[in-house]
Protein backbone atom coordinates (compact mmCIF):
# COMPACT_ATOMS: atom_id res chain seq x y z
CA UNK A 1 0.00 0.00 0.00
CA UNK A 2 2.54 2.40 0.81
CA UNK A 3 4.52 1.95 -2.55
CA UNK A 4 1.59 2.84 -4.20
CA UNK A 5 1.46 6.61 -2.68
CA UNK A 6 4.50 7.29 -4.64
CA UNK A 7 3.64 5.86 -8.10
CA UNK A 8 1.14 9.20 -9.23
CA UNK A 9 3.85 11.14 -7.71
CA UNK A 10 6.62 9.55 -10.25
CA UNK A 11 3.85 10.06 -12.63
CA UNK A 12 3.71 13.41 -12.23
CA UNK A 13 7.19 14.17 -11.92
CA UNK A 14 7.22 12.30 -15.82
CA UNK A 15 4.71 15.13 -16.59
CA UNK A 16 1.51 13.09 -16.80
CA UNK A 17 -0.28 16.07 -14.83
CA UNK A 18 -3.85 16.85 -13.80
CA UNK A 19 -4.35 19.69 -16.24
CA UNK A 20 -2.71 17.50 -19.21
CA UNK A 21 0.65 16.28 -20.45
CA UNK A 22 3.65 18.96 -19.42
CA UNK A 23 5.47 20.69 -22.93
CA UNK A 24 9.38 19.86 -22.39
CA UNK A 25 8.67 16.96 -20.09
CA UNK A 26 9.28 12.65 -20.93
CA UNK A 27 5.60 12.23 -20.86
CA UNK A 28 5.44 14.61 -23.96
CA UNK A 29 7.73 12.92 -25.58
CA UNK A 30 5.92 9.51 -25.30
CA UNK A 31 2.86 11.24 -26.16
CA UNK A 32 4.65 12.12 -29.53
CA UNK A 33 6.09 9.07 -29.86
CA UNK A 34 2.38 7.52 -29.42
CA UNK A 35 1.02 9.43 -32.02
CA UNK A 36 3.07 9.58 -34.60
CA UNK A 37 3.32 6.28 -34.71
CA UNK A 38 -0.73 5.81 -34.27
CA UNK A 39 -1.26 8.32 -37.31
CA UNK A 40 -1.91 11.31 -35.25
CA UNK A 41 -3.38 10.03 -32.20
CA UNK A 42 -3.05 8.41 -29.12
CA UNK A 43 -4.92 4.64 -29.01
CA UNK A 44 -7.15 4.23 -25.92
CA UNK A 45 -5.77 2.01 -23.38
CA UNK A 46 -1.79 2.63 -24.62
CA UNK A 47 0.52 3.02 -22.22
CA UNK A 48 0.59 6.76 -22.93
CA UNK A 49 -3.46 6.88 -22.24
CA UNK A 50 -3.63 4.89 -18.90
CA UNK A 51 -0.41 6.93 -17.41
CA UNK A 52 -2.47 10.17 -18.14
CA UNK A 53 -5.29 9.04 -16.45
CA UNK A 54 -3.10 8.36 -13.57
CA UNK A 55 -1.92 11.91 -13.72
CA UNK A 56 -5.30 13.68 -14.45
CA UNK A 57 -7.46 11.52 -11.60
CA UNK A 58 -4.82 9.70 -9.59
CA UNK A 59 -5.51 5.75 -8.90
CA UNK A 60 -9.23 4.40 -9.09
CA UNK A 61 -10.00 2.08 -5.84
CA UNK A 62 -10.36 -0.73 -8.02
CA UNK A 63 -6.70 0.14 -9.76
CA UNK A 64 -5.33 0.45 -5.95
CA UNK A 65 -6.70 -2.82 -5.29
CA UNK A 66 -5.21 -4.31 -8.49
CA UNK A 67 -1.96 -3.37 -7.91
CA UNK A 68 -1.76 -4.00 -4.17
CA UNK A 69 -2.77 -7.43 -5.36
CA UNK A 70 -0.03 -8.01 -7.88
CA UNK A 71 2.88 -5.79 -5.64
CA UNK A 72 1.87 -7.80 -2.70
CA UNK A 73 2.35 -11.06 -4.74
CA UNK A 74 5.53 -10.30 -6.32
CA UNK A 75 7.00 -9.21 -2.87
CA UNK A 76 5.65 -12.76 -1.29
CA UNK A 77 7.57 -14.77 -3.96
CA UNK A 78 10.51 -12.31 -3.87
CA UNK A 79 10.97 -12.70 -0.15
Amino acid sequence: GVALIGVPVVIGALGFKGAGIAAGTIAAKMMSAAAIANGGGVAAGSIVAVLQSVGAAGFSLATKIGLTSVLGSAGAAGG
